[in-house]
């Protein structure tokens, strides 16, 4: 079974496989609280790089997520980023490539590592206000950068392993939502019957990524259900995440996996939200659309970013300011979407 070339990317895809080839040592790096595109993405990539004898390691602002880490054949392959093995590392790198995010604040304490070093960005986010400068293959009609990723090993014709196998498919379900969600696209499920072809398991990726959640998250989700609100005018539902039974069940970001979902579940719901605190002054929004609404603008207002379905932000502010205000920014897009009409 074949993939049918994706046209308008090939001279991007050959651009960056020119940059990857011959290097020595690369680093790999993606957005903070990395997701399984960006981990998927990264795994893959890193695993053909090895096999074309570049030495490649996976440096992330924030620890890699356990319930990814089963991606890697080697936890070696991934190093704290306060390290000084990551200082040593970057100081002696050819070649950083950015995966899964384009902005220089989304790789935090990783951008002052890899600040003048040769670039690379992998991505399928629109372009926002504070952009990593350097060799690109970006596509907004990518339905995630494992797609991309795809793309880069396939037009350098392989090798393919296991290991990026499942990388890419696990990028691919991961951010299309098992392919759910409107971003899937003809090229994405080619790719999935490719791999699946190729000896990925479909049951027992669902049952690692979606399946398998241990006491703590469905208790935090209990919580978090109880706070849903909704405007029913407007078409929007919010959830906010308690502080405290986040500290109490010892929680950990990967527990919030799909909980924005939740409220745009609602029969008639158009937009969901998900609020938590997670500093003294800063709200994390996540902001997500059944499709007729682009959030993106309203994540961008607030200093963050994402897809038009899919987007978040840091906030400044109390929780009620926060919410208040990022309500009354999602009523304002709903407004511009004309389905109130």
């Amino acid at each position: 079974m074949t993939v049918k070339k994706n046209r308008p990317r090939d001279e991007s895809v050959e651009i960056v496989l020119s940059e990857l080839r011959g290097k020595d040592l690369v680093i790999l790096t993606t957005h903070k609280n990395a997701d399984g595109d960006g981990c998927g993405s990264e795994v893959a990539l890193a695993d053909w790089l090895r096999s074309q004898g570049t030495e490649t390691f996976i440096i992330n602002p924030t620890p890699f997520p356990e319930n990814f880490k089963f991606l890697l054949p080697d936890i070696s392959w991934v190093v704290e980023a306060d390290s000084s093995s990551a200082r040593e590392l970057c100081d002696g790198a050819d070649l950083v490539v950015v995966l899964d995010t384009g902005e220089n604040p989304r790789i935090g304490k990783v951008e002052p590592l890899v600040r003048g070093l040769k670039t690379v960005i992998v991505d399928h986010h629109p372009i926002g206000g504070n952009p990593i400068e350097g060799v690109s293959l970006r596509d907004t009609t990518a339905s995630s950068t494992g797609e991309l990723v795809y793309d880069l090993i396939e037009g350098a014709g392989g090798p393919w392993s296991k290991t990026s196998d499942l990388g890419v498919y696990v990028a691919v379900v991961s951010d299309t939502g098992s392919f759910r969600y409107g971003n899937t696209t003809p090229h994405s499920l080619r790719i999935a019957a490719e791999l699946v072809h190729r000896g990925v398991d479909p049951g027992k990726i669902y049952r690692r990524l979606f399946g398998d959640y241990h006491k703590t998250r469905l208790e935090l989700l209990q919580s978090s259900l109880s706070t849903l609100d909704l405007d029913e005018t407007y078409k929007i539902a919010w959830m906010v995440v308690s502080e405290k039974a986040y500290e109490s069940l010892g929680a950990t970001p990967e527990d919030l996996e799909g909980f924005v979902d939740y409220p745009r579940f609602i029969d008639g719901i158009q937009v969901g939200l998900l609020f938590r605190k997670v500093s003294r002054n800063a709200i994390k929004v996540s902001l997500r659309s059944n499709g007729a609404v682009n959030v993106n603008p309203v994540a961008r207002k607030f200093g963050g970013g994402g897809h038009n379905q899919a987007s978040g932000a840091l906030v400044t502010g109390s929780m009620e300011r926060v919410k208040k205000d990022v309500i009354e920014g999602v009523r304002e897009a709903v407004e511009i979407s004309g389905i109130l009409k």
